[in-house]
């Protein structure tokens, strides 16, 4: 599957244990050292810019918008480098450590988190304060950081919000109204429990996945994450207890494919052979089905995504950060803007499943367009855009959170699910283990 089609919950997980403990080091010797760069008002100079793993399918795109660039300011220069996915943030770590940051890098949110947090970013509030009623709210807010203020560390670029697929003749097999689709975490978990009960066995709710799932349903229902001052895990709470006890219920009633807890089935392939009545949250999974199993495809619906108590939707977001103290501020400033410009990005959405943060291009007719109703690609296209423009968006997924923590939460959680311990144990020993290991990061 390609990147672009992911959810934001499939790539909270990116980040490796190493990068917190690297951040731990303070990246000394970088940009976080440097002093914060100032626009001359001159759009000049040579710039690099990288992207993450966009060749060979989106070169003539990415190369068309540098050339209409340096076509539109001759005394700038913009050198494109595009890496791979795999080793992207520790690649990121080094240059920092070595002073090499590319002037406008392509970030994910972990990436952004992790050169936001360490002072790495310019500002670009300061920088271009004006800019920020370019775009849809919601995505300028995203690139706020704790006790920075009204500070932006990076440009929103492309986002991709969740959204609620689900198959709508099992949806009637089980007694349930296709025109009324779960809203909250704690309904869909209902409506889970009477599919089971409807089913016989012959298919499932959804995935257990608790990787997948967590900390993304924790933050829906209210259940926080880490204390005030971000260096404990506080979630072991009557609300993860809940969760966790409504998992292990569920499982045992056959609402998740037995499978599905312990390891990652093909979500699509399950969902596309009618086995499953929900699946991904995610606009370019409805594309998929469609291409790849056109029957199951005519019985899907799309809504709004399961929200919690606070209204939020999950969204995985790129962004453009700047470094901080690049020797051409102007030239960076103004490419990162026309890189995420509204017709720039209306133009990438149809090269990619992806919608534009910018108010402008989100606006373009092709996001508001339903069509007939039916289709749900197009359907698809259109609750997404709703969503960025109104709901407010979920909370990143914090950098402490390492691959690390969420494998000690989930075996405890796994166990639990099973059987083989108590939730409020699993949710304690979790936790313990999650504090231990954050602990022993902000010691190297």
């Amino acid at each position: 599957m390609n990147r672009l089609h992911l959810p934001r919950t499939a790539l909270a997980t990116l980040v490796a244990g190493t990068l917190l403990s690297a951040s731990a080091c303070g990246l000394s010797g970088g940009p976080a050292d440097a002093e914060e760069a100032r626009r001359t008002g001159e759009v000049a100079g040579e710039i690099t810019f990288r992207t993450l793993q966009l060749k060979p399918k989106y070169t003539a795109y990415v190369q068309g918008v540098i050339d209409a660039f340096e076509k539109k300011h001759p005394g700038a220069k913009v050198k494109w480098e595009d890496v791979p996915g795999d080793g992207y943030n520790e690649k990121l770590v080094a240059d920092a450590q070595a002073g090499t940051l590319p002037d406008v890098v392509n970030l994910s949110t972990d990436s952004f988190q992790l050169l936001g947090d360490r002072g790495l970013l310019a500002d670009v509030a300061a920088l271009d304060g004006d800019s920020a009623a370019e775009y849809v709210p919601g995505a300028w807010e995203q690139f706020k950081l704790p006790g920075k203020g009204d500070g932006v560390f990076a440009y929103p670029w492309y986002v991709t919000p969740e959204i609620l697929t689900y198959n709508e003749e099992l949806f009637r097999k089980a007694g349930l109204d296709p025109a009324a689709p779960p809203t909250s975490v704690e309904q869909f978990f209902d409506y889970a429990e009477q599919i089971a009960d409807r089913s016989g066995g012959r298919y499932s709710a959804f995935m257990a996945d608790p990787k997948g799932r967590l900390p993304g349903d924790w933050q829906k229902m209210g259940v926080p994450l880490l204390n005030d001052r971000r260096n404990r895990f506080v979630f072991d709470t009557p609300r993860a207890v809940e969760w966790v006890e409504r998992m292990k219920s569920l499982y045992a009633k056959g609402a998740m494919p037995k499978e599905s807890l312990l390891k990652a089935d093909d979500i699509n392939q399950l969902y596309g052979s009618g086995k499953l009545v929900f699946g991904p949250g995610s606009p370019g999974f409805v594309k998929d089905i469609k291409q790849n199993a056109p029957q199951v495809y005519a019985q899907t619906r799309v809504a709004g995504a399961v929200t919690g108590r606070l209204g939020h939707i999950g969204i995985y977001a790129q962004s453009l950060g700047i470094r901080k103290d690049t020797r051409h501020p102007d030239a960076a400033v103004e490419f990162a803007r026309w890189v995420t410009n509204g017709p720039n990005q209306v133009e990438f959405s149809k090269n990619a499943t992806i919608y534009p943060s910018n108010a402008r291009g989100l606006a373009d007719p092709r996001f508001s367009d339903r069509g007939d109703g039916k289709d749900a690609d197009t359907v698809a296209r259109a609750v997404g855009a709703e969503q960025l423009k109104s709901a407010a968006l979920d909370a990143n997924t914090p950098v402490q959170w390492t691959n690390q923590v969420g494998d000690a939460v989930v075996r405890e959680v796994q166990k639990a699910i099973k059987g083989e311990q108590d939730a409020p144990t699993a949710l304690r020993k979790a936790q313990e283990e999650a504090n231990r290991l954050l602990a022993d990061a902000a010691r190297k």
